[in-house]
């Protein structure tokens, strides 16, 4: 175990969209730091999967982070098997591409709900547990390079993920006082399966190839490669860590370079 994240030996988190991705990744990292995880996701039986997979300590929650009541209901499970609730990490997330003119309701409806209302249920369920537990908690909440700047095909998208940010900034100001932080992490071309989907959909409607993409990608990362999940994981670790003590209201990013501001 390394020095930073040893605190959060013995302590438990919630990690939404936990089963796969990046989320899994996340989980994978926190257990290796000694954490009790409850995997939340929509998806109940690859939740399961991955708990066994990744750790004893780990449990596998259902919830659907766009209704108030499976969120709440998903609290009370996780509560109830490990205990309290010391870290979350609102993660869930979904992408549809299209033009900005081309969008219907459906579409920007299906992002804000997950990527958005998501994320305000969740961190409004964990700070309630914080607050009274009195817990010093703390939460990272999973936005996006295109929380930094608009991507396009992906306006709606976009939206949702710059609205994580100001919700972040916002909610890290009120509950400063109680000692609870909270942050975002921004990541950028992640070797995923929703980007291995957003690859497919972006070569279609530029008439490109998907390696062609893919290649683009790489070209406008200074690093020089894809990201991979365990990146952004290693930076997640470090935020809900008594290494970022000092930090609230940030949006990291974790991109390769791709943004630098």
């Amino acid at each position: 175990m390394d020095q930073i994240g040893s605190d959060l030996a013995g302590k438990t988190a919630l990690i939404t969209g936990g089963a796969t991705g990046i989320g899994r990744a996340i989980a994978t990292a926190l257990a290796a730091h000694g954490m009790r995880i409850a995997i939340a996701d929509i998806d109940l039986d690859t939740a399961r999967k991955t708990a066994k997979e990744i750790a004893l300590s780990a449990v596998a929650i259902e919830m659907d982070v766009t209704t108030r009541e499976s969120v709440d209901a998903g609290f009370a499970e996780a509560v109830a098997l490990l205990g309290r609730i010391d870290r979350l990490v609102a993660n869930a997330g979904v992408s549809n591409m299209k033009p900005a003119l081309d969008l219907t309701d459906a579409d920007w409806d299906f992002n804000f709900n997950v990527n958005t209302r998501g994320v305000f249920l969740t961190n409004q369920a964990a700070c309630r547990h914080f607050l009274e537990c009195g817990t010093k908690g703390a939460i990272c909440n999973t936005a996006s390079l295109a929380a930094k700047v608009g991507a396009p095909l992906l306006a709606h998208y976009s939206a949702s993920k710059f609205a994580v940010v100001g919700w972040t900034q916002a909610l890290a100001r009120e509950m400063a006082k109680h000692a609870i932080r909270v942050n975002a992490v921004c990541p950028g071309f992640v070797r995923t399966g929703m980007q291995s989907r957003e690859i497919v959909w972006e070569a279609e409607l530029r008439g490109m190839t998907p390696q062609q993409v893919f290649d683009e990608y790489v070209s406008l990362t200074p690093l020089g490669r894809i990201e991979d999940p365990e990146d952004v994981a290693s930076v997640v670790t470090f935020l809900l860590s008594d290494g970022a003590r000092f930090m609230t209201g940030q949006a990291v990013n974790v991109t390769g370079g791709v943004y630098m501001t």
